[in-house]
């Protein structure tokens, strides 16, 4: 069965939809390990829970950016993970550990890229008056916030949305589409070339987009 290690730095809902797909029998898989770089974040007691080995590498007892992420790569390693999931992981990742796992390495937007990389996504998005947000996952480059894309699902944005509900609404959709992300890579069912993500010929062209609803 194929390996998954998954970073977090707080609750980590998107982990716990994860567990949620393996434990459903519609994600086969074996999710080695769940590393955060803090010590309180409340998604190391969830995955404990779950039987699943958890490590915590503090970022602050380190130097600077590239020996916290070398230890967080030796962290990772040991477990020989298909892919490196990155599910509410707060550090910006430095190129040398991004080019470590080219390939194997994903993450989970709370935007549709490339509109609003970075922080505030939703309220962002509401300042800016669009009628469609949603969320997007990527294969993650050394451009923060603009590798590849997988799969989007896209909400709608409605009049009397606050930041609080549009964030709701879009993180149904993060639960739904991530697992199907991480199981197409583990399928062999999606492959990059020259900087785009192709899916295999059994999934309809449609299944990269998940269309607006309204909940």
């Amino acid at each position: 069965m194929k390996k998954i290690v998954i970073l977090i730095s707080g609750r980590g809902s998107n982990m716990e939809a994860l567990i949620a797909a393996r434990d459903a029998g519609d994600l086969p898989v074996n999710i080695a390990a769940v590393i955060s770089n803090r010590v309180e974040a409340e998604g190391l007691e969830t995955a404990a829970r779950s039987g699943i080995v958890t490590h915590f590498v503090n970022h602050k007892a380190f130097p600077g950016r590239e020996a916290f992420d070398a230890r967080l790569a030796d962290c990772i390693d040991q477990f020989e993970p298909d892919l490196v999931v990155l599910a509410g992981f707060m550090r910006i990742l430095s190129e040398g550990f991004v080019r470590h796992y080219g390939g194997r390495l994903i993450n989970i937007h709370p935007s549709l890229l490339p509109a609003f990389p970075g922080l505030h996504t939703h309220q962002r998005a509401l300042e800016e008056g669009v009628r469609i947000h949603g969320c997007t996952v990527h294969f993650v480059t050394p451009e923060l916030d603009h590798g590849p894309v997988i799969i989007q699902a896209a909400v709608p944005v409605l009049d009397g949305d606050d930041e609080a509900s549009l964030a709701a609404r879009v993180l149904r959709q993060e639960h739904q589409i991530y697992p199907r992300a991480v199981r197409w890579f583990l399928e062999g069912k999606l492959h990059l070339e020259n900087g785009r993500v192709r899916l295999d010929e059994s999934l309809a062209d449609s299944a990269v987009l998940v269309s607006p609803e309204i909940r």
